[in-house]
């Protein structure tokens, strides 16, 4: 605090006024324009970049808890992305991928079934895919298989998947792969029987079916001991 003597002039604080404050915003005013001219040489300052202003390269607009609008966790940049997806295409056409490229489709195959080889109260028929295209394609894993009756219905469950372990088999133009087709003999078995029409064949990894005249009398459809059991495909040709 100030100490005045006996005869010392006392300050007298004056009151803001409008016209005071105005004089005031004109002064920042004029600083911030002089300042904004630039150097004696009259070159202009470089503009100051924010931050804040650029949006995620992922087109997301949520900012973080800063407000500086980083994109989310695990979103990548544009080189990044294409980074990626170079290093995908690589992969697939050189890494392990590059059977998908060769699989056989349902367009490019014939299925037939081949004869009984009946033993042990077992009937075991081959289910037969030859490659009629004109390139050599791979099969690999389990077919899908149903009894149908002539209306399309299926009898029975489903078949059954052995436990063998799937390998790879190529195909040349021409060649052919087998699936054992497998179940009791329902004479023996006592299981309730159906006559079907057709046998509906889905090679390994495809949609569209092929169908097939059946030829091999009654099948198990209920019961006891009515399963069908279906086998990994393999080289062969049923014959």
């Amino acid at each position: 605090m100030a100490t005045f003597r006996p005869g010392d002039a006392v300050p007298v604080r004056r009151p803001s006024t409008p016209t005071h404050r105005a004089a005031l915003v004109a002064g920042v005013a004029l600083l911030g324009l002089l300042t904004a001219c630039g150097t004696d040489h009259g070159t202009a300052s470089p503009p100051q970049k924010l931050s804040g202003t650029a949006e995620p390269a992922s087109g997301d607009k949520t900012t973080d808890a800063t407000g500086t609008g980083a994109a989310p966790t695990g979103s990548l940049t544009p080189s990044a992305a294409a980074s990626n997806s170079s290093s995908s295409s690589n992969s697939s056409s050189t890494g392990s991928g590059s059977s998908g490229g060769t699989r056989c489709h349902t367009s490019e195959l014939r299925a037939t079934v081949g004869a009984n080889n009946p033993g042990a109260g077992q009937e075991n028929f081959p289910v037969v895919l030859t490659n009629t295209s004109h390139r050599t394609c791979t099969l690999r894993g389990f077919p899908g298989a149903a009894f149908v009756d002539a209306s399309g219905k299926q009898l029975g469950p489903d078949p059954r998947r052995s436990a063998d372990t799937p390998t790879t088999v190529t195909l040349t133009p021409g060649r052919s792969a087998l699936a054992g087709l497998t179940f009791s003999n329902p004479g023996i078995s006592g299981a309730k029987t159906a006559t079907p029409a057709s046998l509906i064949v889905t090679p390994p990894d495809e949609r569209d079916p092929l169908k097939v005249t059946w030829k091999g009398g009654e099948v198990p459809v209920s019961g006891n001991a009515s399963s069908v059991s279906l086998t990994v495909v393999r080289a062969g040709n049923g014959a």
